[in-house]
């Protein structure tokens, strides 16, 4: 029989029969227990009193009466008694497991760790005991003792999945969060229904950003219950944030459809159809989430952003003006509304405002630590060394590295440190003293730093006031050119430069960049079209080699020199908004940009020129999102160029 069976008073259609008064101690113990088990305290006391009648010290007796008061719900006379078997007999492990589970019983938890310890001491392989230890220990918060409990009893029971649940928790608890996953997942191994192993395992790899092994144990865990809202709505944020929109959608919709009234759940909903494009229905959930928790600036910050989308700019600044009201230190906020504010011109607040993208987890900004001071015009350069570093990608390097020039005119020594990839390429700016690869490079010393993104806002620039050279990169060596111009061969009609898709792990590459197959219409035309496109997506290439009169160097591009010395051999580049973009425009080459119904904050609206770049024409979506009528327009305008160059 086990110690569990012993403890409960079970039920029985016939009483026990008592204890015969001749009976000795020993006999009457084992008639006590008996009576216990079949449900019988009292008759269990009264034997166990003429046991004690019979022999006062006697330990089982003793034993036997904590027993007794046990399931009487006597706990502090059990605890006595058990304590008097001890004093009787301090070998035996069960009194001490059960004196443990009586201190437990009346809130005497370090002192039941304590006797737990002293049982597992005499009596090492009881399973029970290591559990109750384990489990006390956890109460108490001392989890790294708990976990070793855990660890014990597992040795005993190794399929045992509450045993792992229990690990788990105390794991976790410690923040050793892959550790706690493992043992979850054993959980699930033995007991696959477990529901709360599930979403724990899944919660810890959400948060953890692994999302697809999130979403597995979410899986798992609606498989059992397809009802949860709350797993739901974080199964959707795990596949939004995979940007696996459509299934994100039908996971969040149903986690609203169950859970209407959840801010959290609605707001996410919100983001969702953000991310697919349909701001009218992600705003209709934002409102939703205000009504139902208005002071929550979050949400503010996130209709802002739909609204900015949908260019109703006045609603969006007062959304964004509200989250920050709400939340003064919400970097985001502060992020997004810079970035709608210099979309529209407005550079006076928009370029102090950016700065807030330097708190922003998911802005991405390189941020580093230097001895010398930010340089932001507020200390003359003449006679001083000034290091100016990238901090954002490889063509917003290329974009504000044209203000090199500018604060080399301010009488400083300029340190210019970028990726590697673009040294060459940015290394004889005009003003340029040095220029370093970022990571592999020493760096000199310096009186002040200042990040390339931040001068626009040290220069105070306004659109009259934009650095807009010409051509500002110095042009490629003439043996670089030379193998261009031998490998294109004789000028047979107008060289024209195509990329259609810039880096997947963009966030908003899914609107800038287009299918291959979506400039169908322009290539038809009777042009020498060149590919500037590296790493071509696989579901472009089918499309792609359907035009065998399209020349493709790439694989013979070896740095943004090789791109640049390219470049210069061609009449025209045709591109998404993407770093080649910034690179032919920077060479003063005619450079079309097709852009989303909202691009990039430097291309501003409403207009088909660009301040920054005086060889850039742009092809805008209009309210539709569709790159359609973008590629009509440029087939129009590039039949236009043709008959030019013809004549």
């Amino acid at each position: 029989m086990s110690r569990q069976q012993r403890r409960t008073p079970g039920k029985s259609s016939a009483k026990a029969a008592p204890p015969q008064r001749d009976q000795k101690p020993e006999a009457l113990c084992t008639a006590a227990l008996r009576l216990l088990q079949a449900g019988q305290p009292d008759d269990a006391e009264a034997a166990c009193r003429q046991a004690l009648t019979l022999d006062s010290g006697h330990a089982n007796a003793l034993h036997a009466m904590g027993r007794v008061c046990l399931a009487l719900g006597r706990q502090q006379l059990a605890v006595e008694w058990f304590a008097r078997a001890i004093t009787q007999d301090p070998t035996v492990a069960d009194y001490f497991s059960d004196l443990g589970e009586s201190l437990q019983r009346c809130d005497r938890f370090d002192e039941a760790i304590r006797v737990y310890d002293r049982a597992l001491q005499i009596k090492p392989d009881v399973l029970e005991s290591w559990l109750q230890l384990g489990s006390l220990l956890r109460r108490q918060g001392r989890f790294a003792e708990a976990a070793q409990a855990f660890d014990r009893a597992l040795q005993l029971a190794p399929e045992n999945a509450g045993l792992w649940y229990q690990l788990g928790e105390v794991l976790k608890a410690q923040d050793r969060r892959d550790e706690a996953v493992l043992a979850y997942e054993q959980v699930l191994k033995f007991q696959p229904a477990h529901i709360e192993a599930a979403n724990s395992a899944g919660l810890l790899r959400f948060e953890a950003e692994h999302y697809s092994e999130a979403i597995g144990h979410f899986d798992l865990s609606l498989r059992q219950q397809a009802d949860q809202a709350g797993v739901l709505c974080l199964k959707g944020i795990s596949l939004r944030r995979l940007r696996r929109y459509q299934e994100a959608f039908a996971s969040g919709e149903r986690a609203h459809a169950l859970a209407p009234h959840d801010p959290d759940i609605a707001n996410s909903l919100g983001c969702i159809l953000q991310n697919l494009g349909h701001h009218d229905d992600a705003i209709a959930a934002f409102d939703k989430a205000i009504a139902l928790r208005p002071a929550f600036a979050e949400f503010h910050n996130h209709r802002g952003t739909s609204l900015a989308e949908l260019h109703r700019f006045d609603e969006a600044f007062a959304s964004f003006d509200r989250a920050i009201a709400l939340k003064p230190d919400l970097a985001d906020a502060h992020w997004n509304a810079a970035l709608f504010r210099l979309l529209v011109g407005d550079f006076a607040v928009g370029w102090a405002a950016r700065e807030w993208g330097r708190k922003c987890r998911a802005v991405g900004f390189v941020e580093r630590s230097f001895d010398a001071p930010l340089w932001l015009a507020d200390a003359p350069l003449a006679g001083k060394t000034i290091l100016l570093h990238s901090d954002e990608g490889l063509g917003d390097t290329i974009h504000f590295s044209r203000y090199a020039t500018m604060v080399a005119e301010q009488g400083a020594r300029v340190l210019l440190e970028v990726d590697a990839v673009l040294q060459p390429l940015l290394a004889d700016i005009a003003g340029v003293a040095a220029c370093l690869k970022r990571g592999l490079d020493p760096l000199p010393p310096a009186d002040f730093h200042c990040p390339l993104s931040s001068l626009p806002l040290a220069f105070a620039t306004q659109l009259e006031t934009i650095p807009a050279a010409p051509s500002y990169l110095p042009a490629p060596a003439q043996d670089r050119l030379q193998r261009w111009v031998d490998r294109l061969g004789p000028r047979d009609g107008l060289r024209v430069g195509l990329v259609w898709s810039g880096n997947p792990a963009h966030l908003n590459d899914h609107n800038r960049s287009l299918p291959f197959e979506r400039l169908a219409p322009v290539l038809d035309l009777d042009a020498r079209f060149v590919s500037l496109q590296k790493d071509m997506r696989p579901s472009d290439r089918a499309a792609f080699s359907a035009h065998p009169a399209i020349l493709d160097l790439t694989a013979d591009l070896g740095d943004f020199v090789d791109t640049a010395a390219l470049i210069s051999c061609l009449d025209l580049v045709l591109t998404v908004d993407t770093s080649v973009a910034h690179l032919a425009a920077a060479l003063g080459k005619p450079t079309w940009i097709m852009l989303p119904y909202t691009p990039d904050y430097r291309w501003l609206l409403g207009r088909d020129d660009s301040p920054w770049y005086p060889s850039v024409r742009l092809f805008r979506q209009d309210d539709s999102c569709d790159y359609t009528p973008v590629v009509a327009r440029i087939r129009a305008a590039l039949s236009a160029e043709l008959a030019a160059f013809a004549r």
